[in-house]
């Protein structure tokens, strides 16, 4: 592909991807706070963001060690939000599985909320990219987002509790999702998931150390590929019935 194609690729990336710099700021800055507060120094926090890169998460683990639950607790939680990794790989797959190792590890480990939701809605829209095309696009939607966040993260470990109550960071947490999930409630299956993982959360609730996240994670995935097998089944008998 020429060069000036990966170029255009790329810089479509950091386009979409640069609106998301609103939030992952907030983001970033509030982990950062939050982390110090909990007894992590700078380093340490900066190195939470880097090793894990997967704000949801982040908070979650933390959270749960701030309040002395088991380890395998916090890592079992952290897992559970994190769990929407396997899905989101398994469908870049498609438009991604053809590159090198290397590339794949890369694109693996960038492969985030804001990252995942703008390359699948591009692939989906442009399916005549090449996988070299999709990769400088990807990477392009991870430059104004993944650094950032690792120095949104320094940032607000370095202030701490500088940082004024009244600034509200913690918008940044529900506005990234809400961004990124409603977008992509597009289908039956992935409303019943949604759906399934909001009622159960709310139910169970009550469960100590948040394992009822881990509870509504795990059903709303089932929920999802239950609904979508049914789907195709149905689809699929209603294709045979037409053609006899």
């Amino acid at each position: 592909m020429p060069t000036s194609t990966i170029k255009s690729r790329y810089l479509q990336g950091v386009r979409d991807g640069a609106p998301f710099l609103f939030v992952i700021g907030p983001f970033g800055l509030l982990f950062g706070v939050v982390a110090t507060e909990a007894g992590l120094n700078v380093l340490e926090a900066l190195a939470f963001s880097v090793m894990v890169i997967a704000g949801a998460s982040q908070f979650t683990a933390l959270q749960l060690l701030v309040e002395d639950a088991p380890t395998f607790v916090a890592l079992a939680s952290a897992l559970a939000v994190n769990l929407r990794m396997a899905m989101y790989s398994a469908s870049m797959t498609p438009y991604l599985g053809k590159l090198p190792l290397w590339k794949r590890a890369i694109a693996a480990y960038f492969l985030v909320d804001q990252t995942y939701a703008v390359s699948l809605m591009k692939f989906e829209r442009d399916p005549e990219m090449t996988p070299a095309g999709r990769f400088a696009y990807f990477i392009g939607a991870v430059t104004p987002l993944c650094p950032l966040w690792y120095l949104f993260t320094a940032i607000g470990a370095i202030l701490g509790n500088a940082v004024p109550d009244a600034l509200a960071l913690d918008f940044a947490v529900p506005i990234t999702f809400l961004a990124i999930v409603a977008p992509m409630l597009r289908s039956l299956p992935h409303v019943a998931a949604a759906v399934v993982a909001i009622v159960l959360a709310l139910v169970f609730a009550w469960l100590p150390y948040n394992l009822g996240l881990f509870v509504a994670a795990i059903a709303g995935m089932m929920t999802g590929a239950q609904v979508e097998l049914m789907t195709q089944t149905k689809a699929a008998q209603a294709k045979a019935e037409a053609e006899t």
